[in-house]
């Protein structure tokens, strides 16, 4: 029995097949098949070959030594390995040999290369030359685009848009009463003292009447606008503010 029917017979009593073979041991399934019917030639010599009979005999329970003693024995025995014959491939690379330069085309790019010089420098000079205007002048025309280059820019239109809420703001310098109510319903939105320094402020969609005991105490703006209705009185005074007014009116309350 040779060494690849050796194998081989290994093989199929483990069950396996080349290809199960081949992922164990990392070997091309080619090079498995030509060692079974005993050619070599794919293992890049005698010590590729050696590893490779020990690898797939183990990898199918085989012992690999009587195997590597008989391919000693056929092809020959082990000689030293170098470091030169581990490293050199195979198949040996061949070199591109070195061709010589093409001098002909080397010649035409300088050529090519000239000539666009020429041509750039030639074409530089007739550009630095200033064209004549041909075109006719207009004059009242010119006077026109003019005349319209130097009128006033248009003021824009400043669009100013109704408010949607009325914010109420009480500064108070002196103490004072005050009470803020719905004009549709009567519904009391706030009745309290607002003290000296400081300030009350409401949000309201719909119009109120604001009542202050003491006008003279206090400063009211609605929306950002000062209200000057209260100036001087000292008497408990009514402001019934509504949207899209900016002040309110006012009248003096019944005491």
């Amino acid at each position: 029995m040779t060494i690849g029917d050796a194998l081989a017979a290994g093989r199929r009593q483990a069950g396996m097949t080349v290809t199960q073979v081949g992922q164990r041991t990392c070997i091309r399934e080619t090079i498995i098949r030509g060692i079974e019917r005993d050619d070599f030639s794919g293992c890049g010599g005698d010590f590729y070959a050696r590893g490779h009979i020990r690898s797939i005999a183990q990898a199918v329970n085989v012992n690999p030594e009587p195997l590597i003693a008989e391919y000693d024995a056929v092809i020959g025995a082990p000689r030293a390995i170098s470091a030169a014959d581990v490293f050199q491939p195979v198949t040996p690379v061949r070199l591109r040999e070195r061709r010589r330069p093409n001098w002909t085309a080397a010649m035409a790019l300088a050529l090519l290369a000239i000539g666009g010089v020429f041509g750039y420098e030639h074409f530089s000079a007739h550009s630095a030359h200033p064209v004549a205007d041909t075109r006719p002048h207009h004059p009242a025309t010119n006077a026109k685009a003019d005349a319209k280059a130097k009128q006033a820019p248009k003021t824009p239109v400043v669009v100013t848009h109704r408010p949607r809420t009325l914010h109420i703001k009480v500064i108070a310098r002196q103490n004072c009463w005050v009470v803020l109510t719905t004009r549709k319903t009567g519904r009391t939105i706030f009745a309290g003292l607002v003290y000296a320094g400081k300030t009350k402020q409401w949000y309201e969609k719909g119009s109120v009447t604001l009542e202050v005991a003491n006008p003279a105490g206090v400063v009211v703006t609605v929306n950002g606008s000062k209200n000057k209705i209260h100036r001087g009185v000292t008497q408990p005074v009514n402001l019934n503010f509504a949207l899209g007014r900016a002040q309110g009116t006012g009248r003096h309350a019944r005491s």
